[in-house]
């Protein structure tokens, strides 16, 4: 780096750096730090990953609310000179306290800790003793929380959040009478981070409910640090969200010089497309007020790139929007997911046009042959057990195993598969949604799926497919001989088609110009089933191919996998990205969705998405149920008489008493016992979600 930069030397360009600007200089943080901010400072963060080709750099300027201006253009600089140095590269963006873009929240997979003061009031970053500590914490937002430092005072609570007293040596986490128990987990988990981390496991936590009475020592201590409680407390603060209409707003200047003027010249609303962006010039897209956008062009000047942050500050304060307004700089070729998927199609400079050779595959060979399998990135290859329904009335009716992997466009099945895995059995359902299905059977089709479900204790995993894009792995379980007939019920009068590697041959069989060896071998195999499906003879005459039929996917994708969280709770249907994603990230209180790019388990090319589900938007009585969540069971009747603990704890199915369901050895217990052993009454545990069940069950030996 340039010595007269005034910028540290960076050890490493992969992961997480931090630093501090202290007397107009970046000062690292050390990194048991990270993950906690000074209100009186302002930061810089430079984080680096390979998502796949090359490198991905974002680089942030955090502001504190009580900095001072001269650190924040201090970090504004830096910021723009470390983008410099690092080739116009990274991605630039410019984050407030309180609202952080959701990249920047999603280094701290663990929660971000507002702390009060900063280096001038005479705080330190790293405490020489973390024992002699006396804060409070008010705990807010979902994954990942914030933690900001309010006064050590009763009028800082309210009825719907959760605080935690830090006493050094104890942590009393205090949940509101009106917080749910996804905020009260979230809250427990920062407690558990700050012992572990800061404390070195050495110290207590507490919670206290105050629907509990054995919390009244826990208040005790509380009122010894607060004071006695005087008065009601206040109501709950709702959290401000940004409106999703708003954030569709989407307009696009175009900034320029015009006789040493500078010129912002709005050019397009949406739908924006990629063409609008001219490489010599800069542009801010505006998406509703809620973030500003700055894309430099690649043959803008230096002080064009330099001035970005002020040209997009400046617009803010035209527009008369926040200050606390998010800002991202993205370079020309170098942009961010989220701002490419603003525009209605991008193409990447390097990405190929025209044909790509496909890729040599055939589903026949797969039996018997796990190798290849994995090579495929699938679950196994496909000699587990099959069974086929179709839906009819609503209903599913099962399908004759003769006429298993033939399938009506006109209809929806389930296709429910199971295999062996470390000597238990795994279940996947394949929902198959025909093209000219009526939504009432594909409504039905997701409904009996559920249902399916419920049946194996919510184990299996669901993918839906659409008729012409059927995973490799779908067209294993079939021998990949699966016929598609048009129309749905009995057998067509019009034609029918090959679903495989390229070919849609009809009976009789037609062998078109280019068709592959393997094309011409399935049709001979199949045209058989296609005279007797048509009524004997030659066949049935052909019908005109269908011209929004999907062309088969013929290369890999190159896409990283993205994951969604859902929620439903502002009364619209919400997908947020989560940037950066571990397992960790799978949130039990939440509904996820993977988008692979593929199907999952496989490296088919066909986009495809998987559902994670912890179900407990359908039985939580704090948030309201999704639109697909089945009426949660009532509580079973008690059974004629109680099995002694004994008798059911850790026992195989085959030394259970006679007439004891496996599947639900914990109902067969006295209530004494049952209390006793769950710390709850059987009513109050078939209450809780499925997969609560299930992991307690598995606690207590009883699954």
């Amino acid at each position: 780096m340039d010595k007269d930069s005034g910028l540290p030397s960076i050890d490493k360009l992969q992961g997480l750096q931090i630093w501090v600007i202290e007397k107009m200089k970046m000062v690292l943080v050390p990194q048991k730090a990270y993950g906690s901010f000074f209100e009186g400072d302002c930061y810089i963060i430079l984080h680096v990953s390979s998502p796949g080709r090359g490198l991905a750099i974002d680089i942030h300027y955090w502001i504190g609310k009580d900095s001072a201006v001269d650190e924040q253009g201090a970090a504004a600089a830096f910021t723009a000179q470390l983008d410099g140095l690092l080739g116009d590269v990274p991605v630039q963006h410019r984050e407030v306290q309180g609202y952080e873009s959701e990249v920047f929240k999603s280094y701290f997979k663990k929660g971000i800790i507002y702390k009060k003061g900063g280096l001038t009031s005479g705080f330190k970053h790293v405490e020489t003793n973390m024992y002699n500590i006396q804060r409070l914490l008010h705990i807010k937002g979902k994954k990942p929380v914030t933690a900001t430092e309010v006064d050590l005072t009763w009028d800082s609570f309210n009825k719907g959040d959760v605080f935690l007293l830090d006493l050094g040596k104890v942590l009393i986490q205090w949940n509101g009478p009106e917080a749910n128990l996804s905020e009260k987990s979230r809250g427990l988990a920062l407690a558990r981070n700050i012992r572990d981390g800061e404390r070195g496991g050495r110290a207590q936590i507490g919670v206290v409910d105050e629907e509990q009475m054995s919390s009244a020592e826990l208040l005790q201590i509380m009122e010894t640090v607060l004071g006695p409680r005087a008065g009601a407390l206040r109501d709950a603060v709702s959290e401000e969200r940004a409106d999703e209409f708003q954030k569709a707003n989407l307009r696009l200047y175009h900034l320029y010089e015009k006789d040493e003027d500078l010129v912002v010249q709005e050019i397009a609303t949406r739908p924006l497309t990629q063409d609008l962006l001219q490489h010599e010039d800069c542009h801010i897209l505006d998406q509703g007020g809620f973030k500003i956008y700055v894309w430099r062009g690649r043959g803008s000047s230096k002080e064009e790139k330099k001035a970005a942050f002020s040209r997009a500050v400046g617009f803010i304060q035209a527009k008369g929007y926040p200050a606390t307004t998010n800002v991202e700089v993205v370079n020309d070729g170098f942009e961010s997911a989220m701002f490419k998927q603003l525009f209605q199609q991008w193409t990447e400079k390097d990405q190929t046009e025209g044909p790509v050779e496909p890729v040599k595959f055939d589903v026949t060979n797969l039996q018997g042959q796990p190798e290849l399998a994995a090579e495929q990135r699938m679950v196994d290859d496909g000699s587990g057990k099959v069974e086929v329904w179709r839906i009819e009335d609503l209903h599913k009716k099962p399908v004759d195993p003769k006429k298993y992997g033939q399938f009506y466009g006109g209809d929806c099945y389930l296709v429910l598969y199971t295999y062996q895995k470390s000597g238990r059995a795994q279940y996947i359902i394949y929902i198959w949604q025909g093209r000219y299905a009526s939504v009432d059977e594909v409504t039905a089709s997701a409904l009996n799926a559920l249902e399916l479900d419920h049946m194996y204790q919510e184990e299996a995993v669901q993918v839906r497919v659409t008729m012409g894009k059927e995973p490799r792995h779908f067209l294993a379980i079939f021998r990949g001989r699966l016929v598609v007939f048009q129309g749905g019920g009995e057998p067509p009068s019009a034609f029918w088609a090959l679903v495989g590697e390229a070919a849609r041959p009809s009976a009789p069989s037609w062998f078109p110009q280019g068709c592959s060896g393997d094309e011409r071998e399935m049709a001979r195999m199949v045209a058989p089933l296609g005279r007797t499906n048509a009524g004997g003879g030659s066949g049935a005459p052909l019908g005109r191919a269908d011209p929004h039929a999907p062309r088969p996917q013929e290369r890999t994708s190159s896409y990283q996998p993205r994951l969604f969280e859902c929620s439903n709770q502002t009364g619209r249907f919400i997908m947020t990205e989560i940037m950066f994603f571990s397992q960790d990230d799978l949130d039990e209180d939440d509904i996820m969705l993977l988008d692979t790019w593929e199907e999952p388990g496989s490296s088919s090319s066909s986009p495809s998405s998987s559902y994670y589900s912890g179900n407990s938007n359908c039985n939580s009585s704090d948030a309201p149920p999704a639109p697909s969540c089945p009426a949660p069971a009532a509580a079973p009747g008690p059974p004629s008489a109680p099995i002694p603990r004994e008798q059911l704890i850790n026992k195989a199915v085959e030394d259970l008493p006679e007439g004891v369901d496996p599947s639900r050895k914990e109902f067969y217990l006295s209530d004494s016992d049952f209390q006793d052993l769950f710390g709850k009454s059987k009513d109050e545990f078939y209450r809780m979600a499925k997969w609560k069940q299930q992991s307690e069950k598995k606690q207590h030996g009883l699954f």
